[in-house]
C-alpha cells in the first residue's frame, strides 16, 4: 500500500500539464450522481408589460386614397393688348384682386392722340353726309317741279350713300382708337390672387409679354389618377344619380378635413398606366387651398354598399420585410405571430381582409418587447380612444365573445 507521503511526493513530481489534469480529475470525482448540479434560477413570472385591444367589427363604406395636386379653376396670364411703356403698377405681389381691378397702366398719350384724330375724322364724315342728305332732298323737290334731270338726283343719292359709308368707317376707326386707349389700363379679367409683376415700371411692352398672372381662389380643383376599379365603381355610382364624395387633406393636416364632389372623369383609361384622370371641386372660402399643393385624396364608395369589416388600429401593425403582422394574445397570455392582409383606412381604423377575427385580443403598444410564443402581461385598452361609434359597447361585446371562446 502506498503511503500518503509517497502520493504527495509523486504529485509534486508531476509536470505542470499532468498536475492540471490530475487536479481536474479530483474535482470531477467530487461530483457524484447523488450531488446534482445547481439548477438555473427560475424565470420571472409573467412577461413584459404591453397594452392590448379587442379587434372590432363595424359596418363600413370602404374608401380609396390617392395622391393628387390642387389646381386653380381659372388661371389667366395677364398680357398687354397695347404696346407702350409701363407707367404704373397698381397691386402688391400675392394680393387678392377683384374682376376689373387695374393692375398696370401703359403710357396713354399716343393712344389719346389717335383717338382725338379719329373722332375729328368721324365728325368731318358726318358733316359731309349731312350736307349730301340736304342736297338730295332739294334735288328731289326740283325733280318734282321738273327743274332738273333724273340723272342729277341719282348722282346725289349715290354720293350720299358713299358719305354714309365713310361715316361708318370713321366711327369704326374712332371705336378702335378708344379701345386701344382703354387697353392702356391693364385690368384683371377674373377675381383671385395675383402673382408678382414680371415687368416693372418704365419697360416697353407688347402683346407677347406676360406681365403677371391671376388665379381664382373661390373654388379649387384637386386632380388625381384613379385605377380601373375606381373608374368602374364611380361609373356605377354615377348611374344611380348619387354624388361621389371626395375628401382631401394637406401635408400638415390630419385626416381629410376638406369635402368636395367629383366633378370630372376623363373619357378614356390610359392603357399604358392603367389609370384615368379624375378631378374634384372644393370650396375655398378661407383661402387655405393653394394651386400646386400636394393633397391626399380620399374617394368615398357607394353609400348603399356598406358591409361589415374587421378593423384594428394602425399602431397594432408591425412590418416584417414586405409582410404585415400583428401579435395575438392567446388564452395562456402568450403572443402569437399572425400575418394579416390589410385594406383601406376608414374613420381612423384599418380594415383587415384576413388574419384576425373580431373579438380577438391583439397587442397595440409595446410590439418591440414581444416575442412569438413568449409570455406577456397585457393590459386591455380601447382599440381607438377617440372613436365616435360607442367604443365601450363594442369592447364589451367583443370581450364577451372572447370570454365565451375561452
Amino acid at each position: 500500500m502506498t503511503s500518503p507521503h509517497h502520493s504527495s511526493r509523486s504529485f509534486l513530481n508531476l509536470t505542470p500539464l499532468a498536475a492540471g489534469a490530475a487536479l481536474l480529475a479530483l474535482v470531477l470525482s467530487g461530483c457524484g450522481p447523488d450531488q446534482p448540479a445547481q439548477a438555473a434560477a427560475p424565470a420571472a413570472a409573467g412577461g413584459p408589460p404591453v397594452t392590448a385591444a379587442l379587434v372590432l367589427e363595424r359596418p363600413v363604406n370602404e374608401t380609396q386614397e390617392f395622391s393628387g395636386r390642387l389646381e386653380a379653376v381659372e388661371r389667366v396670364d395677364i398680357r398687354a393688348r397695347a404696346s407702350g411703356f409701363i407707367t404704373a403698377v397698381h397691386f402688391e405681389p400675392g394680393s387678392l384682386v377683384k374682376k376689373g381691378d387695374v393692375l398696370f397702366t401703359i403710357d396713354a398719350r399716343p393712344f389719346q392722340a389717335e383717338a382725338n384724330r379719329a373722332e375729328a375724322s368721324a365728325v368731318s364724315a358726318r358733316a359731309k353726309a349731312d350736307l349730301a342728305r340736304l342736297e338730295l332732298t332739294r334735288a328731289e323737290r326740283l325733280l318734282a317741279d321738273k327743274a332738273i334731270a333724273q340723272r342729277e338726283v341719282d348722282e346725289k343719292g349715290a354720293s350720299l350713300k358713299e358719305l354714309d359709308a365713310n361715316v361708318r368707317a370713321a366711327q369704326a376707326q374712332l371705336e378702335a382708337a378708344r379701345l386701344n386707349l382703354a387697353y392702356t389700363r391693364v385690368t384683371s379679367p377674373i377675381a383671385g390672387r395675383v402673382s408678382k409683376a414680371e415687368i416693372t415700371t418704365g419697360n416697353l411692352v407688347d402683346g407677347s409679354a406676360i406681365l403677371t398672372s391671376v388665379v381664382s381662389n373661390k373654388d379649387i380643383y384637386a386632380s388625381f389618377d384613379g385605377d380601373e376599379e375606381t373608374y368602374l365603381r364611380v361609373a356605377r355610382v354615377a348611374q344611380k344619380g348619387a354624388p361621389v364624395v371626395v375628401k382631401i387633406g394637406l401635408a400638415n393636416e390630419e385626416g381629410f378635413p376638406h369635402q368636395g364632389k367629383l366633378q370630372f372623369v376623363d373619357n378614356r383609361l390610359d392603357a399604358a398606366t392603367g389609370s384615368v384622370r379624375m378631378r374634384a371641386s372644393f370650396a375655398n372660402s378661407d383661402n387655405t387651398l393653394v394651386p400646386g399643393l400636394f393633397a391626399r385624396v380620399q374617394l368615398s364608395g357607394d353609400p348603399a354598399a356598406k358591409k361589415t369589416a374587421t378593423m384594428i388600429a394602425d399602431r397594432a401593425i408591425g412590418t416584417d420585410q414586405n409582410r404585415k403582422f400583428v401579435f395575438v394574445v392567446k388564452a395562456d397570455n402568450t403572443a402569437e405571430y399572425r400575418p394579416v392582409t390589410l385594406g383601406p383606412m376608414v374613420d381612423g381604423l384599418r380594415v383587415v381582409r384576413d388574419g384576425v377575427k373580431p373579438g380577438e385580443k391583439i397587442v397595440v403598444n409595446g410590439l418591440q418587447r414581444v416575442r412569438p410564443g413568449a409570455p406577456i402581461t397585457a393590459q386591455l385598452v380601447p382599440m381607438q380612444d377617440d372613436v365616435k361609434v360607442a367604443p365601450a359597447a363594442d369592447v364589451k361585446v367583443a370581450a364577451k365573445a372572447t370570454n365565451n371562446k375561452e
